[in-house]
């Protein structure tokens, strides 16, 4: 699942006219760069939702032919239903197997791959990368059985990728509410599974940090031997 329905206030005024998943790095909308990555991975179906200029993320993607693969959409209406209440309300569209969930907004070099196993012990398993300059605190560690913990000191930036099982969610209501208070229910029962991912994995959280990361990918692009 590809979360796509926030409105990116940070990001004003580009987002006021465009979606944040549909801004351009370094020509190619953010999405995008996931979708392909998804497809690399083995990936065949994925699951937008939508709700601040959502029908303009629909018309750009269409039916994901164009990435080998088939996008379902969940719309959520005028105001998002943020994370947690936008992954409940796709629930039918994602099954009964463990599914990731990627934060559409972010860019990452990542091999999503990677993150497809989630074993008995956990309901969810998290990547957590080295704390962004915008976020030295992090928000959770990780112990020495690879459970995630909260604690003071040590800590990680959760990503916006993780696996979770269905049963995650179990409980919960129709409506709108933030995923974080079910991280910490599942961090208090030892369900909740973390691994650290040190290599790309970027925030355009901001004007400036979106043109530093353009710059970026252009400069990484241009040094690749493929071009």
């Amino acid at each position: 699942m590809l979360l796509a329905a926030g409105r990116g206030e940070r990001l004003r005024p580009i987002t006021d006219t465009l979606p944040k998943p549909l801004v351009e790095v370094a020509g190619k909308p953010l999405i995008a760069y996931h979708l392909e990555a998804l497809a690399r991975a083995g990936v065949s179906e994925v699951v937008v939702n939508l709700s601040w200029l959502g029908e303009r993320i629909r018309a750009a993607l269409g039916g994901g032919e164009r990435y080998g693969l088939r996008i379902a959409y969940s719309a959520e209406g005028p105001e998002p239903l943020e994370t947690g209440g936008g992954i409940f309300r796709a629930l039918p569209l994602l099954g009964p197997q463990p599914f990731l969930v990627v934060n559409a907004d972010v860019w990452t070099d990542i091999d999503f791959s990677r993150c497809m196993s989630l074993g008995d012990d956990a309901d969810a398993r998290i990547v957590l990368a080295p704390n962004p300059m915008h976020h030295p605190a992090g928000d959770f560690g990780i112990d020495e059985d690879g459970m995630v913990v909260e604690r003071d000191s040590d800590r990680l930036t959760y990503t916006g990728i993780g696996l979770y099982r269905p049963q995650f969610f179990a409980g919960c209501s129709p409506g709108r509410f933030p995923l974080l208070p079910l991280l910490k229910r599942a961090i208090v029962a030892r369900r909740l599974r973390g691994e650290v991912f040190r290599g790309e994995w970027h925030d355009a959280g901001s004007p400036e940090r979106l043109a530093w990361l353009d710059a970026h990918v252009r400069a990484r692009a241009a040094a690749s031997p493929s071009g």
